[in-house]
């Protein structure tokens, strides 16, 4: 895992926050169906284009404390040789930010998911995913310390419903003890197939809230892209942006947090 931290002066914890997660597709703008056949070259080769769309995508990120970003490039031969999650977090000027490499491709292709923070993560992990085919992880940032610490998990789940089913496993063994929660990213299932998981739903009770159609991007009909939170914390609203960065829509939530979690998050810093 790679990382950055800039040094900024300290400040008290944010009773509230704002969360955003969004599946990248490496930055390819997929706009049809017949795009995954016709643009499939650029998952290979890099586009003049793609700075471009980093860039805008980096001005929306600006608005939010903390990012999940899944398919991203760590800096291989496709991307022009560019970490996005490093330069996203240098453009909307996030001073932390952690890579997690999950496929290594060489110089062809890294393919990674992505954590961007306005504020200071007291320890950072991450986590292979099970699964035939290697390639999926799991990023874990707690926020605090103690019991109520806050506790975020930035995933990236597998196509096929018997491979997803271990993973949901996997993290439900991470999060079961924890007491505030955000598990959130592609996690390549609808509400209604997270509910029929019961592990998972008993060690992250789930809000009554319908998540947004995030997928495809261009005519939305899927909730694949997912904020879930624990019941100790309270969304004050979840929504879907009309970005059509990717093949995904990406979805954001605010946040507020309870008193005894930001007296755990005393110490960590909020820097601008």
């Amino acid at each position: 895992m790679s990382n950055a931290t800039a040094a900024a002066p300290a400040s008290r914890a944010p009773r509230s926050l704002r969360l955003l997660t969004c599946n990248l597709q490496v930055g390819i703008h997929t706009s049809a169906y017949h795009h995954y056949l016709t643009r499939s070259w650029q998952h290979v080769l890099p586009h003049p284009k793609r700075q471009g769309r980093l860039d805008l995508i980096a001005d929306m990120l600006r608005d939010y404390d903390i990012v999940g970003l899944q398919e991203v490039d760590g800096g291989s031969f496709r991307s022009g040789h560019v970490n996005q999650v490093e330069y996203l977090a240098a453009r909307a000027e996030f001073p932390h930010y952690y890579q997690q490499l999950n496929r290594n491709l060489g110089r062809v292709a890294q393919h990674s998911n992505g954590l961007l923070s306005r504020l200071t993560p007291h320890q950072v992990n991450e986590y292979r995913l099970p699964g035939t085919l290697p390639g999926r992880g799991a990023m874990h940032a707690r926020f605090g310390e103690g019991p109520d610490a806050l506790h975020l998990v930035v995933a990236h789940l597998a196509l096929g419903h018997r491979t997803r089913t271990r993973q949901l496993d996997y993290l439900s063994e991470i999060i079961q003890p924890l007491r505030h929660v955000v598990v959130m990213g592609d996690l390549n299932c609808t509400p209604d197939q997270i509910k029929a998981h019961q592990r998972f739903c008993h060690a992250l009770p789930l809000h009554p809230v319908a998540m947004p159609l995030s997928y495809p991007a261009w005519q939305p009909r899927r909730a694949l892209d997912h904020i879930l939170i624990s019941e100790a914390l309270h969304a004050e609203r979840f929504e879907v942006l009309d970005r059509l960065f990717s093949d995904h829509l990406p979805v954001a939530v605010d946040i507020q947090l309870p008193t005894a979690c930001l007296r755990s998050m005393s110490d960590t810093h909020r820097d601008s």
